[in-house]
């Protein structure tokens, strides 16, 4: 843990609000109640003693870079109903989650369209089976699941770094300094530190995979989420720096990063297994879409002898979080988690196929060179929800038409 923080700082939005980077003053008051009982938001927010503007729909914080872009004024009759439905589908959200036992149904269909960033670190755990739905049980099963995950790490740490395997551990700390490069959070030395951890403790867990890259940045989200519940509304995870919390807090962040981590990858360990079959049995699978949905791409593709493979491979193993933003991710995984544990692996490969089609005028005019580095480098750095949303939406369609179909193109 790196000791000592950095003075409070804000970035300038527009003219009326800012945007806390970091310190002691962005921590919530009511933190450490939170750390005992992460539905202890929920409560304050139906007794309605929190303070502030409620969180949008739109899945996370404010974003510098997004709402410095200038567009058009929203009539104020669509800015109402608009607000209303938030409201209304906030309510929804936190009446299903205070419920003695939570409908995992109806919370998937509420979570598909988008999560309010303040809901999120307590909805996330319920759609991955981290959470027990029973209330009675709740507080019980989590305070245990920390302990566990505390456990492992003193005893996997008890002899330092000599007493690790030294090859996984030297691959993990070559890659930890490469994870989101150039973002203050991931930076920071406390940072890498739990995230060295957590991506040790997983590897010796799963011999059949170890640590394979691509996994650091699947922890990204998850921390950041669980991160932005004890800090304030306008406070970006990514310039906020975890010295400034409390011990016990950053031991129930990296502890919640890691059980949600490995139950995200319970579902696509194939992907990390020897020779990386589920990967290789997705990328067969979205050539078959594509020559499909988009023949004329497909052709050209194949004429430039361009292999999917050189391309979807980071696509699957890295989820798209190398060509989307952790924000843009984040939303995406709003949906993902709501379509149940096997979405990682399946609905992803249609978000793949929807994500390549999207740019088939472009690619269709250029050569193997041209295409290798546009797709390297793609175009997204301005994305916002409503694009995420569109390629969702188009993923769903293509799901529901192919998921079925397997057979006639290979099947899974």
């Amino acid at each position: 843990m790196v000791v000592g923080g950095f003075e409070s700082d804000t970035i300038t939005l527009g003219d009326s609000e800012e945007l806390v980077k970091e310190g002691k003053d962005a921590i919530r008051e009511d933190a450490p109640l939170l750390v005992k009982d992460p539905l202890h938001i929920l409560e304050c927010l139906r007794s309605g003693s929190l303070t502030g503007k409620r969180s949008s729909l739109s899945g996370t914080r404010v974003d510098s870079r997004t709402r410095s872009q200038s567009k058009p004024p929203k009539s104020p009759g669509l800015s109402r109903g608009r607000s209303l439905r938030t409201t209304r589908k906030h309510d929804k959200l936190t009446e299903c989650i205070l419920r003695p036992d939570v409908d995992l149904a109806e919370l998937r269909k509420l979570a598909w369209s988008g999560l309010p960033h303040d809901l999120r670190p307590v909805t996330w755990p319920f759609l991955l089976g981290y959470y027990p739905l029973s209330h009675s049980t709740r507080a019980q099963v989590l305070a245990r699941k920390r302990e566990e995950y505390a456990a492992l790490v003193r005893l996997t740490f008890a002899r330092g770094k000599e007493g690790l395997d030294q090859q996984i551990w030297h691959q993990i700390e070559i890659d930890v300094p490469r994870t989101r490069p150039g973002v203050r959070l991931w930076m920071e030395g406390g940072t890498q530190r739990s995230l060295e951890r957590i991506l040790y403790v997983w590897a010796i867990r799963h011999p059949a995979s170890g640590y394979v890259q691509g996994i650091n940045d699947l922890v990204t989200p998850f921390y950041q989420v669980f991160l932005s519940a004890y800090i304030g509304e306008h406070c970006d995870p990514e310039y906020f720096d975890p010295a400034c919390l409390p011990e016990d807090i950053l031991n129930a962040i990296e502890a919640d990063s890691f059980w949600c981590l490995s139950r995200l990858l319970d579902g696509i360990q194939d992907n990390y297994i020897s020779q990386q079959p589920g990967i290789q049995r997705s990328v067969q699978r979205m050539q078959g879409v594509v020559s499909r949905i988009d023949a004329p791409l497909a052709a050209h593709l194949k004429a430039e002898g361009v292999e999917f493979i050189q391309f979807a491979f980071r696509w699957m193993n890295c989820l798209l979080m190398r060509e989307l933003s952790v924000q843009n991710t984040i939303r995406m995984w709003d949906t993902y988690l709501s379509e149940g544990t096997d979405a990682f692996s399946q609905f992803h490969l249609y978000v793949c196929c929807a994500f390549l089609v999207k740019w088939s005028e472009k690619l269709r005019e250029m050569d193997f060179q041209g295409i290798i580095m546009f797709l390297q480098s793609l175009p997204t750095q301005d994305w916002g929800d409503h694009e995420v949303e569109l390629l969702l939406s188009e993923a769903f369609v293509l799901s529901s038409v192919w998921h079925n179909a397997q057979s006639h193109f290979g099947g899974r």
